[in-house]
């Protein structure tokens, strides 16, 4: 709860700051695909398809800088490795799962050209839920929150946005045991609309 708290707040302290500095607001929508894995031992290392969906606006500075915050669903699919017993016990070998979260990446946007937008920051993510196969006694295994990096470019083109980025996270979200860590990454690409 604190950490909601703590996003939600940096969120409504920055729209205010950007819309009152603000020379151009778009607002938009946007879906598209995840190509995550869960990084850390016992976990199979292929990448797994997902999806995510969400909102976005455009708070542009002056021509080239601006800011985009984002309130995105982002889903990630796993799979424990063939010896995810032997290392974590009673856990469950080659089992499938996924992590669904409510995202909140805010990106510094730079646009060299009107057409392509280059895009970095920190992301937020608060777990919604997850699925509770991962061992034997159903505690949970992932910690409620996460903290990632987002580097991208997107392309503008008229109302439509076509984008790519990767995410990297920075938290270790096991909360089995603390000797190993576990983190999110993997590729997002996306299209979206802006209303205006």
């Amino acid at each position: 709860m604190k950490s909601k708290s703590i996003v939600l707040s940096l969120l409504l302290v920055g729209f205010a700051v950007m819309h009152s500095q603000a020379q151009g607001v778009h607002l938009g929508v946007k879906a598209g695909a995840n190509i995550f894995k869960v990084d850390g031992q016992g976990y199979d290392q292929g990448f797994h398809f997902g999806y995510n969906l969400g909102a976005f606006a455009e708070l542009n500075w002056n021509d080239h800088w601006g800011i985009q915050p984002e309130l995105l669903w982002n889903q990630t699919n796993y799979r424990t490795g063939t010896q995810f017993h032997d290392i974590y016990p009673g856990g469950l070998n080659d089992v499938k799962g996924k992590l669904n979260y409510l995202s909140v990446p805010l990106l510094l946007s730079y646009r060299p050209i009107k057409l392509l937008s280059i895009q970095a920051g920190p992301q937020f993510g608060i777990l919604l839920n997850q699925d509770k196969n991962l061992a034997d006694n159903t505690k949970d295994a992932f910690k409620k929150g996460d903290f990632s990096l987002v580097g991208g470019a997107q392309l503008n083109i008229a109302n439509f946005v076509v984008g790519g980025r990767y995410v990297i996270g920075l938290t270790n979200i096991n909360d089995v045991t603390s000797d190993q860590k576990w983190k999110n990454q993997g590729f997002q690409v996306y299209a979206g609309f802006r209303f205006f």
